[in-house]
């Protein structure tokens, strides 16, 4: 099946531009400010339950502002306060309706956060509730020239929707109560746990399948070897039918196409582009789940004549009965995936296509050599480091997080990551890593055992138990980082790729195999000596 495998080696470029970890970071920057006396707060989620003519209604986020008080952490502790639309509406003169205790809503613009701020506590509100332009938030943070700021009620900032909607609630004459808390986040949910366990465990299968692969390759060439047969000459050059070597120029060339592949997403992002999105990766999840099922029932003695037994088909070749057999379920699966991704439990569907896609990918696309692996991982390293942070400078966003996070799509972020739902988090939302945080490095990781099988090394000589505890230490490295940030996204490969790479070298250069490693990569067959007919 080269067609559809060459479309799903296009879609590697794609699925591997996305290299970002990140746990439900939904505040947006919107000014840098030192922090000053009385503008030193920590930015923090807001909760915002509301309560309608005495009935509980919908609870909303906001983000607490640099200034002001610090919020309560436990709900049983908030109170429960009437809430008042601000007339004026943006709040910077003082109010005409008469304040004694409530929270007052008010509109962004026209003065700054804390003239509003100072305003409404004047007239005797209890806590500010400022309405973005936007659909997002973003951080209130104090003026420059700001000093002597001395505000002692609560100010949080709620997105333009949930602004809409309590405004709409008051002009109808309904009584509007709030509450405002700011529940701490869990140091390490367990969510992260398992995500770590996936990765780890995709790159493990993986390893193993492309080593099975190359060993067992290896193991018909020396019987064609033995035979000096006329089938081998028929069949040199195709034994590694179906891979993909990578080249130390393709390598270079990832971070230009992938870069364009970025951007594309960047600029493209919207509703319709992410329903594209979800069709491609429903081709390549496809592929990728046909790919390891078929592998899998191959080794049950039931399915051996159905895996060995082709009929041809347009467009695809030569395709096995068992095949055949389990395309439709991995397509039904596809498509029932696609139609009911945004209920609950879809990211179960969405992880079982991705690590089928990742795995497959991983057994197809090979690193010759550490050379190689070398230059791939060392771009993808500045690739990953530039689009998270640096891009800031030329986007004023991260382009990487932004595409990962599918703002300005509606949609809950695009289908090319492993993400699970935190458990355990009062704010919910879902940890999530990108395919190209486990594919890239994974391709080291699998070159390793290829390598210690075929040059018959055992687990303590050889390289790959120490390229997998390097990427496992380099990911949790990355998650303990992801929670000092506070969820904020981290470009995973920039912890990664250090521990992989550089064990890999260190400990080539230590035994004395980095010449080899670095060139050679995995030991050559011999080659044969077939007398000419007389």
């Amino acid at each position: 099946m080269d067609s559809p495998r060459n479309l799903l080696l296009l879609f590697v470029l794609l699925v591997c531009t996305l290299t970002v970890a990140f746990a439900g970071d939904i505040v947006h920057q919107d000014d840098i400010a030192p922090k000053k006396p009385g503008c030193e707060n920590n930015f923090v989620l807001v909760k915002v339950p509301t309560w309608v003519d005495h009935e509980e209604g919908n609870e909303y986020v906001g983000v607490g502002a640099r200034f002001g008080p610090t919020l309560e952490s436990k709900e049983k502790h908030a109170n429960q306060t009437t809430l008042t639309l601000a007339d004026p509406p943006d709040c910077c003169s003082t109010p005409k309706n008469k304040l004694t205790g409530e929270v007052i809503l008010v509109y962004r613009g026209n003065c700054s956060f804390t003239n509003k701020a100072k305003v409404a506590e004047n007239a005797g509100a209890s806590a500010v509730l400022i309405v973005n332009n936007q659909t997002e938030l973003f951080k209130m943070v104090c003026e420059a020239n700001e000093t002597a700021i001395n505000i002692s009620i609560p100010v949080v900032m709620l997105p333009q929707d949930a602004g809409a909607s309590l405004e709409k609630s008051l002009k109808n004459n309904s009584s509007v109560a709030v509450q405002l808390y700011s529940p701490k986040r869990p140091l390490v949910d367990i969510a992260e746990v398992f995500l770590w366990l996936m990765a780890v465990g995709t790159i493990l299968s993986a390893s193993y399948w492309s080593a099975w692969s190359a060993r067992e390759a290896a193991n018909e060439q020396d019987k064609l070897l033995k035979d000096a047969s006329d089938e081998f000459l028929s069949t040199e050059g195709t034994g590694s039918s179906g891979m993909v070597d990578i080249n130390t120029t393709s390598a270079v060339l990832f971070v230009v196409i992938a870069s364009c592949f970025l951007v594309m997403l960047y600029k493209l992002m919207s509703f319709w582009f992410v329903e594209v999105l979800v069709v491609l990766f429903c081709i390549g999840g496809v592929e990728g789940l046909q790919t390891c099922l078929v592998a899998l029932l191959s080794c049950f003695r039931w399915f051996e004549q159905a895996a060995e037994s082709f009929v041809k088909v347009p467009f695809f070749g030569a395709v096995s009965y068992l095949t055949l057999a389990v395309s439709p379920f991995c397509i039904a699966f596809a498509v029932v995936w696609a139609v009911f991704r945004r209920i609950n439990f879809a990211w179960i569907g969405q992880d079982i296509l991705g690590i089928a896609l990742i795995i497959t990918v991983l057994q197809i696309v090979r690193v010759p050599n550490l050379k190689v692996g070398t230059v791939l991982l060392s771009c993808a390293f500045l690739y990953d480091i530039f689009w998270v942070f640096v891009s800031k400078w030329w986007f004023n966003e991260s382009v990487m997080i932004v595409v990962a996070r599918g703002d300005r799509s509606g949609e809950d972020g695009i289908p090319m990551l492993l993400k699970i739902p935190r458990m355990f988090d009062p704010w919910g939302g879902y940890s999530i890593i990108g395919f190209g945080d486990i594919i890239l490095p994974g391709l080291l990781v699998a070159f390793s055992l290829r390598y210690d099988w075929l040059a018959k090394k055992s687990l303590r000589a050889g390289y790959f138990v120490w390229a997998m505890t390097a990427y496992g230490l380099g990911l949790l490295i990355t998650y303990v980082a992801l929670n000092l940030m506070d969820g904020h996204g981290q470009p995973a490969l920039l912890y990664i790729v250090p521990f992989t790479l550089g064990t890999f070298l260190a400990l080539g250069k230590k035994r004395g195999d980095l010449k080899t490693l670095w060139t050679k990569g995995e030991p050559e067959r011999p080659c044969p000596h077939i007398q000419p007919s007389q």
